[in-house]
């Protein structure tokens, strides 16, 4: 049986727009909006960031994103209850992309089975490396949660090859050593480092870390399945409470990707 996740790459030649973001940052209501707005819009997989006070992997934009959103009392808690709330009115799957640290305080077989209670799809930990995901490997795939892994252009062949045999769902690429951020540039070595992990696996490809804008999605979406834009989205919703920024802006990224 196909995941609610994998089934999004089974049209031929359909690419899939993977938006972020972080759960209860500027609020609860705008969250619960924005998500709305995606899923119109044509998003086909949406990320739901759980604040963490030391979120490693991301940068600046998402940094003060989780730091507000701890600061108004966003809890692993609370973003379960949002999702809850949100799988009820969009048919979209959902992801969380959380750090170890709370899965692990919360405990990570109540984790995964609130979770999938919440109706969430898959689980992203950038902090977890496939050396040491075996026990919540075990639980996801039991609970039929597809555990996301990450490849970065650093990543070594044998990283590549477990990440492909263990990964479900999708595999999410890194488009640059380093975090989060919307970007002016892509690296130019990118589509060579798609090829190369696409030469180990059958698994779909989303490439995130840094695409802000239709021709970056263009440009990803000739070599990969799915592009993966966060920073930029947050950004909007900054600079525009009536959202109709970010609307545009998803638009814009759709038509990009054909």
């Amino acid at each position: 049986m196909m995941s609610r996740i994998a089934s999004i790459f089974s049209t031929p030649g359909h690419k899939a727009l993977i938006a972020y973001l972080t759960v209860g940052y500027p609020s609860v209501a705008v969250t619960r909006e924005a998500v709305s707005v995606l899923s119109t819009m044509g998003c086909d997989i949406i990320e739901l960031g759980i604040p963490f006070s030391d979120p490693l992997a991301d940068g600046v934009t998402i940094q003060k994103a989780s730091y507000q959103a701890l600061r108004q009392g966003i809890t692993p808690q609370v973003c379960l209850k949002v999702a809850n709330q949100l799988q009820q009115k969009t048919a979209t799957p959902l992801i969380f992309m959380t750090y170890y640290n709370p899965v692990f305080n919360f405990g990570l077989e109540a984790f995964c089975q609130a979770s999938v209670k919440s109706g969430i799809d898959g689980l992203i930990v950038p902090d977890l490396p496939p050396e040491e995901g075996a026990e919540l490997e075990a639980i996801t795939k039991r609970l039929k949660l597809d555990l996301i892994y990450l490849l970065a252009p650093t990543s070594t062949e044998e990283r590549i090859a477990m990440v492909a045999r263990r990964c479900q769902g999708f595999i999410y690429l890194v488009s640059v050593a380093g975090i989060t951020g919307a970007r002016q540039t892509l690296p130019p070595e990118l589509e060579d480092f798609v090829a190369r992990v696409r030469r180990s696996t059958h698994l779909p490809l989303c490439v995130g870390f840094g695409v802000s804008n239709p021709e970056q999605a263009r440009r990803v979406a000739k070599v990969a399945d799915g592009v993966i834009v966060g920073s930029r989205l947050i950004q909007l919703i900054e600079e525009d409470a009536t959202l109709s920024s970010l609307k545009a802006f998803i638009l814009s990224l759709r038509e990009a990707l054909g």
